[in-house]
């Protein structure tokens, strides 16, 4: 992976293919891996760019607390150091979140949109609470808490569940413990729906336990011409479980 400096962290990145450019952001609390399989079926079409966000992966990260739009501001400085001006964004959950969390910051930047397995809306108090708690429990306990939590609720795949375990094993306990917080404190991006005038893309798994289908639909029906694509079968990891359907989505962000 190269790596950059950028807002007092070091940045890591995966570049590959060529055409549109088009950034592929993982989710919680994994990295850029979970693009493995998808990465090459795009490869042809697009410039993929594939950070590890702060604190996941190689990525560093701060020990003070730090928001989505911090998150969004490194992928800013990332593209001003590659030299890409205009691109689109495409986000894993809490990938979407920062993905959404770019396009509100810079508009002029974005020229398409990929919502994979997340949503506009902010936490209820009670999934708000819950993330700080889970803060907690990783500073106490370290983030075999997380793991064991999050793997059988990934996917219904055993063999993927592995994968998705191994990816979460290697993670940072701050950039864990950081990005929870972050989510906690993120604002409800429902309203910028209507605004976007570019490509939108939405792929959601019919069987997700993590964000139920119906916040995909939400969006769908904010923004009339998006494209919304559901994978029945599938839970929160489309690119792995589906990567094929997946990647015929993203294609359309082209």
């Amino acid at each position: 992976m190269e790596k950059i400096q950028v807002n007092n962290i070091e940045l890591a990145y995966t570049r590959r293919g060529k055409g549109t450019p088009l950034v592929l952001l993982h989710g919680y609390p994994l990295d850029h891996h979970i693009w493995d399989v998808v990465a090459p079926m795009l490869d042809d079409t697009f410039d993929l760019i594939l950070p590890d966000l702060r604190g996941f992966g190689q990525s560093s990260t701060v020990d003070t607390p730090h928001t989505l739009d911090d998150f969004a501001s490194d992928i800013a400085g990332l593209l001003d150091q590659i030299g890409i001006q205009e691109t689109a964004v495409a986000g894993h959950s809490m990938g979407g979140y920062v993905a959404l969390a770019f396009a509100n910051l810079y508009p002029n930047r974005v020229n398409g949109l990929g919502m994979v397995s997340s949503q506009a809306l902010a936490d209820s108090p009670e999934r708000k609470q819950g993330r700080y708690d889970t803060a907690a429990q990783v500073n106490e306990k370290g983030i075999g808490v997380v793991v064991e939590a999050m793997t059988p609720k990934f996917t219904r795949n055993v063999a993927l569940q592995a994968k998705a375990r191994a990816i979460m094993e290697e993670q940072n306990p701050q950039g864990i413990m950081n990005a929870l917080k972050a989510m906690a404190e993120r604002i409800d991006a429902s309203a910028l729906l209507t605004a976007f005038n570019f490509p939108v893309v939405i792929i959601h798994g019919e069987a997700d336990e993590l964000i139920p289908v119906d916040r995909a639909r939400e969006m769908k029906d904010a923004i009339p011409h998006d494209h919304l694509v559901e994978l029945k079968g599938v839970g929160h990891l489309p690119m792995m479980e589906a990567p094929q359907e997946t990647a015929k989505a993203l294609m359309k962000l082209a």
